[in-house]
C-alpha cells in the first residue's frame, strides 16, 4: 500500500514536470503570430478598409493613444469622453493627436460603439481609428499591435475603463520631453505614490497579498528600479515604439514588465511618474488565474531571455 502511494506520487510530480518542461519548451520557441491581413486595415466613422502606417512612416501628429480593448461597450463611452475633453482643450500641450482603439476580437460590439461615438461627437477627419483584430491576443496583443501602427511622434496607451486621470497624459508628454534622447525615451504613469491610501488599503486581502507578491517576483526578476510596472498608461517616442514592440514576446497582463525589461536593456531613457488613478468596476481580471499566468509569463521571460532563446536587438546594457 505504501510503495503503491509512494510511486503514484513520484508519477504525478514526474508528469508534472514533464508537462512543466513541455510548456516553458513550447512557449519559448513559438513567436506571437502574425497580424491577420484585415488587421493592418482601420475604420473611421465614415470609411472602412484603410491601410494602417507602419512606424518606418514619418510621424504626421504629435500624440497617438491606443486604447486595447475588449468587450468595454459599457465603460468605453466615459473614457472617450473624458480624452476627448482634455484632447480639444487648451489646457494640453498636445497640438495634433489621434486615438486609434484596438479591438481584441471582443463579441459585445465594442468596435461598433467606438465608431458611433466617433460619429456622435464629430470625429470625421481620421482622429479616431478603429482597428479590430480577428482573434483575441491578449491586452499585451492588443497593445503591442497599435503600438506599430500610431502616426505620432509620441505613441502611448491607455485602459479603455478610464481608471487613469486622462488629462495626466500632460505629465507623461512633459516628462518624456525632459528625459528624451536622441529620440528616445519613456515614461510611465506610476501608482507607487498610492499605496497607502485609502483606495488601495480598502482592496480585498488577497488582492493586496498578490500584489505585493507579484513586485517581490518581479524584482528577483531584475526590474527594481521601476515601483509600479503594471499601470496602463504608458508613453513612448515614435523611435523607442520601433526599438521594442517590435521584439516583444508577451501577450496577456505581464506584458507591462517586458517593455520596461526591453527599455532598461536597450537603455532607452525611462521615468515613473505619479498619475492620478481610482479602481472601475467591471473588471475582467481573475486574481487567482491571472496572477499564475502572470507568474508563469515572468519564468518566460527570464528563461528565453537568460538561454538567449529570445533574441534582442539593439545597442544592449549589462544583463
Amino acid at each position: 500500500m505504501i510503495r503503491s502511494a509512494v510511486f503514484s506520487l513520484l508519477l504525478v510530480c514526474l508528469t508534472t514536470i514533464v508537462y512543466s518542461v513541455y510548456y516553458v519548451v513550447r512557449r519559448l520557441l513559438v513567436r506571437p503570430r502574425p497580424p491577420f491581413p484585415t488587421e493592418l486595415t482601420y475604420e473611421t466613422p465614415t470609411k472602412k478598409d484603410l491601410p494602417l502606417p507602419s512606424l518606418d512612416d514619418a510621424p504626421e501628429l504629435d500624440l497617438t493613444i491606443v486604447v486595447p480593448a475588449f468587450n468595454e461597450r459599457e465603460r468605453l463611452r466615459l473614457m472617450l469622453d473624458e480624452a476627448l475633453e482634455h484632447l480639444q482643450s487648451d489646457k494640453t500641450t498636445v497640438k495634433g493627436w489621434e486615438i486609434l482603439l484596438v479591438d481584441d476580437g471582443s463579441t459585445d460590439g465594442t468596435a461598433d460603439v467606438a465608431l458611433c461615438w466617433g460619429r456622435e461627437r464629430g470625429l470625421l477627419d481620421g482622429r479616431l481609428r478603429v482597428c479590430r483584430l480577428g482573434e483575441n491576443r491578449g491586452k499585451g496583443g492588443a497593445v503591442t499591435h497599435g503600438m506599430q501602427r500610431g502616426r505620432g511622434r509620441y505613441i502611448g496607451f491607455a485602459d479603455a475603463d478610464g481608471a487613469t486621470r486622462f488629462s495626466d497624459i500632460d505629465v507623461l508628454v512633459t516628462g518624456l520631453r525632459a528625459i528624451e534622447v536622441d529620440g528616445h525615451g519613456l515614461a510611465g504613469g506610476s501608482r507607487a505614490h498610492m499605496v497607502k491610501t485609502e483606495a488601495v488599503v480598502q482592496r480585498s486581502l488577497l488582492r493586496n497579498a498578490l500584489m505585493y507578491g507579484f513586485h517581490t517576483f518581479i524584482s528577483i526578476l531584475g526590474v527594481r528600479h521601476i515601483k509600479d510596472t503594471q499601470c496602463g498608461f504608458k508613453l513612448l517616442t515614435r523611435k523607442s515604439s520601433r526599438l521594442i514592440f517590435p521584439q516583444m514576446h508577451i501577450e496577456r497582463w505581464a506584458f507591462d514588465v517586458e517593455i520596461w525589461l526591453l527599455a532598461h536593456w536597450l537603455n532607452v531613457p525611462s521615468i515613473e511618474l505619479p498619475v492620478n488613478w481610482h479602481e472601475v468596476g467591471g473588471s475582467k481580471i481573475n486574481l487567482v488565474n491571472d496572477s499564475i499566468n502572470m507568474a508563469k509569463d515572468l519564468l518566460l521571460m527570464r528563461t528565453g531571455y537568460t538561454l538567449g532563446l529570445w533574441q534582442i536587438k539593439g545597442a544592449l546594457v549589462a544583463f
